[in-house]
Order: structure tokens, then sequence, then C-alpha cells
């Protein structure tokens, strides 16, 4: 296996790669030119083709979800981008607007096209304003080049800071200008999206994705990654290593090989413990340094892929403190709607907190497991179900951290 394969990152060193110059001095354009001319139909089955899967954790096929928009209906079609990135560890988005950002406007258009849609949202982080600032210019020049506005119109729209509207349908909702809280399901977003019209919702990485696939076809794409997930995508690696930063490798590349890349651990540490997609994920360890690290490998190996956000953590880590302060955020973060995320999340750091201080131990422990159980089962979105997660696999990997001596299941 190549051990890294630039794609979207193959020019970020050059000083005006956010340019549009620098963009279309390597190509850039030339694929949503190519598929302008193409028909739609056929842009959606080449991206199945090419086993396309969703970046921004689900990991679901991007040409299929395109596929589910109804076609010949006569309403409004959107497409709408989520570059919502605020799990914890995630870092993957922010540096590619910052680097490429025209290539997710490329994308857009290419994805507009092939959905039947006249209108792009990208919906951004309030926080990140010199992002904000870089993807405004790069809209700017777009329309100045006669490349947007000419039936294919892309808006920035900037969110005020709320975790939960990573959650599609809860950034449908802020979009329209109502607290972003996630939405009943059935109807999907194909169906009835933003203002109730069909609507395809993806990460920054798929739609910047396209472009490639459009320009270099559904068997390049191919040819990188693994049996069931292909391509390359970008790795986030921070934490306790020698030289972090962003990867963009194939599908199925293991930490150990990425760790090599990087420098390995901090000099003079070991690895402890680390996350594969995020913080909300549950843990791995040194055992777990050869797990092809794509959708199935880390999932057969107990765990999700999700944001591709692998934050490493040396034996100086103390994995109580950690999952505490990841429970935290997500009692802060927990948009009230569904009682067992509110009260389930609160509930649980108050809990961990007795397990450390030693009070009634083994009760605390099973009132932690109901807690979780009940967090899984019973959330309206993933929030609440992912939450516990990193819990329940720090007790299973690490119970004496917790003072546990108690077998725990």
């Amino acid at each position: 296996m190549t051990k890294l394969t630039p794609v979207l990152s193959a020019h970020w060193d050059e000083k005006d790669s956010f340019t549009i110059e620098g963009y279309k001095r390597h190509g850039g354009y030339t694929a949503s030119a190519k598929a302008l001319a193409m028909d739609p139909d056929a842009i959606i089955q080449l991206v199945k083709d090419s086993g396309l899967r969703g970046r921004g954790g689900a990991g679901f096929p991007t040409g299929m979800k395109w596929g589910f928009i109804p076609q010949g209906d006569n309403r409004e079609h959107y497409l709408v981008v989520n570059a919502d990135e605020s799990e914890p560890g995630t870092c993957k988005d922010t540096p590619l607007l910052m680097a490429n950002p025209h290539v997710l406007i490329e994308g857009c258009i290419i994805a507009c096209h092939a959905i039947r849609a006249k209108h792009a949202f990208i919906y951004i982080r309030g926080e990140v304003t010199h992002v904000v600032r870089r993807v405004n210019q790069a809209i700017e020049d777009a329309y100045t080049a006669g490349l947007l506005g000419n039936g294919i119109d892309v808006v920035l729209h900037i969110g005020a800071g709320a975790y939960i509207c990573g959650e599609e349908t809860a950034l449908l909702d802020s979009l329209e200008g109502f607290r972003g809280q996630p939405r009943l399901r059935p109807p999907f977003p194909a169906i009835a999206g933003l203002y109730a019209r069909p609507t395809v919702v993806n990460n920054v990485e798929s739609i910047a994705s396209v472009p490639a696939i459009i320009a270099n076809g559904a068997e390049w794409y191919q040819s990188m990654g693994t049996e069931k997930s292909k391509g390359a995508t970008l790795y986030s690696l921070s934490g306790h290593v020698n030289n972090p930063g962003q990867f963009e490798a194939p599908l199925g590349i293991t930490l150990r090989e990425i760790l090599e890349l990087s420098g390995g651990i901090r000099t003079g540490h070991t690895l402890k413990f680390w996350t594969p997609g995020g913080s909300s994920t549950p843990l791995f360890t040194a055992e777990h340094l050869d797990v092809p690290l794509d959708y199935e490998g880390v999932s057969a190996a107990g765990s999700m892929l999700g944001t591709k956000a692998l934050q490493i953590f040396d034996e100086t880590t103390c994995v109580v403190r950690a999952v505490l302060r990841w429970t935290e955020f997500y009692k802060h973060e927990s948009c009230g709607k569904c009682t067992p995320c509110r009260i389930g999340s609160t509930r649980g750091v108050e809990v961990i907190d007795r397990i450390v201080a030693g009070e009634e131990q083994a009760k605390n422990l099973e009132l932690l497991e109901d807690l979780c159980e009940v967090m899984t089962d019973g959330s309206l979105c993933a929030m609440g179900g992912l939450t516990p997660l990193p819990v329940r696999s720090a007790l299973k990997l690490f119970p004496a951290d917790f003072g546990i001596k108690v077998e725990v299941k």
C-alpha cells in the first residue's frame, strides 16, 4: 500500500493554494466544466461506482444519498454542506478550507448539477473567523470568474457554535432560523429537508472529493483503499506524537504506519490509548495499532472510524480525566430536546465523580451502566447514543484507573 496519497492535500504547501489562480494552475474547475456537460444521472452513477462514502462520520455511500433525491417532482432541491466541524479532536475540514476552498466550491457546482439543485449552502462554525473570510473570498472570486451565478448559487451561512448543529437535521433547523435541534425522522432530508424541500446534506470532505473523481474516473478512485472502503481520506493526528498533522492516505492504513510517518509517540513515552474517530468513539490501545483504519476494520475491532480524528494519549494521561472531560463537553452541548441525553449526560458526570471518589463503587458502576444503556437506546439522535461509548470502553480497558476492583463486563 502506498502510505500517502495526496489528492485534496496535494498543493497545500504552495503559498497561493487557496487562490483561484493557484487552484486553476493545477486543473481546477475543469472537472466542473466536464460535469456540466454530462447528464446528471450519469454523474450520480459515476459517484456510486467510485465507492465514495460520506466523510462526516457515518460513512454512508455518497452517490446513493444523491440518488435518493426525487426527480421530476417540479420542486426546488438544495445542497447543504456541513462544515460545522466540532467533534473534539477533529481538524480536517478547517485546514482543507484554509488551504483549498475552491475544491469545495467546484464540488458544490458538480453536486448541484447532479441533484438538479440551484442553491448550495455551506454551514460553517462561527468561531473559525479566518476560515469564514477565506471561503467568502473564494465564493466571491468564483462569482467574478463566472463560475457561479449561472444557474447555481452558493451561500455561506455562519452558525452560532452549537455542537448539535453537526447533526444534519439540527443544522437544517438552524439554517432556517430556528434553534438547532434534531428533527424526528421520517421524513428524511432527501424528501423534506431545508424548507421542506428535497435536500442532500454532505460533509466538506465528501463534496471536495468529487472533482477528482469526475476528472480521473471511478476506477482511479477505486484503486485506493480497501474492498469496501474506497479512496483516500484525511486522518487528523493529534496528541502525544512528535509531528501531529493531517495525513492523506488510503482507507485501510494502520495507526502504526501513520505513527511511523509522524515520527512516533513523543520521545521517551509509550502509547496508552487512542481514539480512531474522535472523542465519541470507543477507545483503542496499543493492541489495536495494526487495525485497518477503514469502516469495516475499525468496526470489527469494536469502535468506529467516525471523523478519523486520531487522538493519541501516552502513559502520562489519566483516562478517567479524559473521558470525564469529554462527558462534561457533551453535557454542556446537549440541545436538551430529549431526556436521555439531557439528564443522562448530567447524571453521568456526577456518577463518574462518585466512582473516582470511591463512593459505593459497585452501586455507582451499575448505575453508570444503566445510564449508558438508556442514553444509547433512547436518545433522539446520535449525539446521546454515542456519548456513553468512550466511557464504557474506558471502564472495560482501564478499570483500575477508576479505582474499581470488581470485574467489569
